[in-house]
């Protein structure tokens, strides 16, 4: 291992014992056989995804609002935002331990990682997306467009050509819980940042509070969470190879009470969507195909915000959720850098 690889995930001093479960917990209460009846079928394709002999573990307990986990196979661990505490947290697969990786953190949301491996954010309280070089040192990636400050940064990808994607909604500046009340100065976008000059610019502006984003398997498509319509939706734009985004369309229209947020997408084009906010029976992972329709359900004692994909073969999903954080094994791969 590198020595900027160390530099990179070297966190605070450990705080494993008040977060670490003895073992992995399984999330309903021992169902005692398997298949886990918490991943429900909804339609006989998904099929193919579940594997009968995994059961949603949970990890570790005991934070505020989990949200935005990026998986680090270099070091075998998952970084994620613990929001309202202000700290960035970090689960270690060798031990299962849970240490502090950064606090303050800037009440971070988003995280993913560039095709450097370097750790990119979404920070809530400074209104701006940084990355985290190898040797520790955070560079301001963006916080301002036309000369004003970013609303709140929430959810990052990033292109395979380099390039940044973020949406920036007005969350973290409507109260004192997730950042500092302000008064939004920019429209709620959804920005690239260029791989070679670092410029920022409005890749749309069609969407009132885009949430969650990702790109389809091709990087052809971009699908985004608008948050401010009543259900929420999931929409979908075509990517032409200069970045512009086209043909604004709806990809799946949730019911009330479905509360998509954020999501990744799997190596057959599987959108695997943090879902819940209504009753009870909605909270956890929504899996939804690449034609629109819902197959699968993963169900969780608590709402879901986010997920990624990792282990060993991007076969193991991470589910942030509330107050825990859960896994389970499943028969497919995130796409890299999902």
């Amino acid at each position: 291992m590198s020595s900027s690889r160390r530099s990179l995930l070297r966190g605070a001093a450990a705080h494993g014992a008040a977060f670490l479960l003895a073992a992995p917990a399984l999330a309903q209460g021992d169902p005692g056989r398997y298949p886990d009846p918490a991943v429900e079928i909804l339609d006989p394709s998904f099929g193919r995804y579940r594997l009968v002999l995994a059961a949603v573990e949970r990890l570790a307990t005991g934070f505020r609002w989990s949200e935005g986990p990026a998986w680090f196979g270099d070091q075998r661990c998952l970084i994620w935002s613990d929001i309202p505490n202000n700290r960035l947290m970090r689960w270690h697969e060798p031990t299962g331990l849970v240490d502090v990786f950064r606090e303050p953190s800037n009440n971070s949301n988003g995280n993913t990682r560039d095709r450097q491996g370097r750790l990119i954010t979404c920070e809530h309280l400074t209104r701006r997306v940084t990355r985290t070089e190898p040797d520790g040192r955070i560079t301001v990636i963006a916080d301002r467009f036309d000369g004003k400050p970013l609303n709140s940064p929430n959810d990052v990808v990033v292109r395979s050509d380099g390039s940044i994607w973020f949406t920036d909604p007005p969350f973290g500046v409507l109260g004192f819980y997730e950042g500092e009340r302000a008064e939004p100065e920019l429209p709620t976008h959804i920005y690239r940042v260029d791989p070679g000059s670092g410029q920022v610019t409005v890749a749309t502006a069609e969407i009132n509070r885009p949430n969650g984003l990702a790109f389809s398997p091709d990087e052809r498509t971009l699908y985004v969470v608008e948050a401010a319509a009543t259900p929420r939706v999931i929409r979908a734009f075509d990517v032409a190879g200069d970045g512009r985004l086209t043909n604004n369309r709806i990809f799946f229209q949730c019911r009330d009470g479905e509360t998509p947020d954020g999501f990744r997408v799997d190596v057959d084009g599987n959108l695997w969507c943090g879902w819940g906010m209504g009753t009870p029976e909605l909270d956890g992972v929504r899996v939804i195909n690449k034609d629109g329709a819902s197959i699968g359900h993963i169900h969780l004692p608590e709402r879901c915000a986010n997920v990624a994909f990792g282990g060993r073969h991007r076969n193991r999903l991470f589910m942030t959720a509330s107050k825990s954080l859960y896994s389970l094994y499943v028969n497919t791969q995130g796409t890299p850098y999902g």
